[in-house]
Order: structure tokens, then C-alpha cells, then sequence
């Protein structure tokens, strides 16, 4: 996937902890105390994009979204 990362945006509101994003997600996302997860990092290098876009496509809220760089 030719181009650079992106910007990724978590609801921390909506998210009740199921801990998907951290765990597909480690290099984008941690756990706080109570396991909701918590951005690491706003703007997501080229390296990271599929971490970036597996946490999005996973979030059973929809609480993370993910928008590539290279997106048109």
C-alpha cells in the first residue's frame, strides 16, 4: 500500500472496554485501568496503517475511526 499512515480518532465515551483495538492494535492503542483502550498516537505512520484500520474495522461501538492518508 504505496503512500503514508494516517489519522486515527477514539470515542473514549463510547467505549465500554472490550479491548479489541489494543490487541489488534498494540503499537496504536494501550489499556487504561479499567481495560478501556486508550491512543497511543494521533497520526499513524505508513507502518502501522493495518493495526490502524484492523482496530477501526473491529470496535463493536464504533469507537475508533481510522482515515488513510492515501484515502480518496
Amino acid at each position: 500500500m504505496p503512500g503514508g499512515g494516517g489519522k486515527i480518532e477514539h470515542d473514549r465515551d463510547a467505549c465500554v472496554g472490550h479491548g479489541r483495538c489494543y490487541v489488534l492494535a498494540p503499537d496504536v492503542f494501550d489499556e487504561d485501568e479499567r481495560g478501556h483502550g486508550v491512543l497511543k498516537l494521533a497520526s499513524v505512520p505508513a507502518e502501522l496503517q493495518d493495526q490502524a484500520r484492523a482496530a477501526a474495522e473491529n470496535c463493536p461501538e464504533d469507537a475508533i475511526s481510522f482515515q488513510p492518508d492515501d484515502a480518496t
